[in-house]
């Protein structure tokens, strides 16, 4: 029996999720066609498609496209940030989000700004755009994506000296993690969500 149910528009997070589910049974499905779908625009038909999906599952879900967040959470599934962007409002701003799709940046923004409203705190956020980077995950080239974006973090973290913390916005940029040379928590949202899911069951 499935305990619970991930969605992905990426293959390569299944292998990722599967490492964080302990003893956990999961079932995944795979479309990356919604994001591609998605990034031009979410229109009716692709959130009925969605939203049926979603509806027909019979325990909780967890979509880990941030572009998707706003669609998967109106349909009843759990967004894969919003645990992550709880936890950076918890430590204060001024966050720093860096993402590597334009799509995500609105929709992780948003989300922030309401953990901090739920928190009673003022938002801080900053934003670092790493769009130029998506094509390294795209062609499969994950470990120099993921350096990448940690050089261009530490840069700019060095720039920056008052960032509180650095959220990670996408699932692919988990990795880049243990590559960004600073002392301040580097939020990444696949652990964090898999842990919040994990002792919901």
């Amino acid at each position: 029996m499935t305990d619970l149910t991930l969605i992905h528009t990426a293959q390569i997070h299944v292998d990722t999720f599967e490492g964080l589910a302990g003893t956990a049974i999961l079932h995944h499905i795979v479309r990356p066609d919604w994001l591609e779908r998605a990034q031009q625009g979410i229109d009716e038909t692709l959130r009925q498609e969605i939203t049926s999906e979603i509806s027909a599952l019979p325990g909780p879900a967890l979509c880990t496209c941030t572009t998707l967040g706003e669609l998967v959470e109106t349909a009843g599934a759990t967004r894969l940030d919003e645990p992550m962007m709880q936890k950076a409002a918890q430590i204060g701003g001024p966050v720093l989000i860096a993402y590597c799709l334009e799509s995500t940046l609105k929709p992780s923004t948003a989300l922030l700004e309401r953990a901090f409203s739920e928190q009673g705190k003022t938002a801080e956020i900053r934003s670092l755009p790493l769009t130029g980077l998506w094509r390294h995950f795209t062609d499969g080239n994950i470990e120099l994506f993921h350096k990448q974006i940690a050089t261009w973090i530490s840069t700019s973290l060095a720039l920056v000296a008052d960032t509180s913390c650095v959220v990670l916005a996408q699932a692919s940029m988990a990795g880049a993690a243990e590559y960004i040379e600073t002392d301040i928590p580097v939020l990444t949202s696949p652990a964090i969500a898999m842990q919040k899911m994990l002792s919901d069951l």
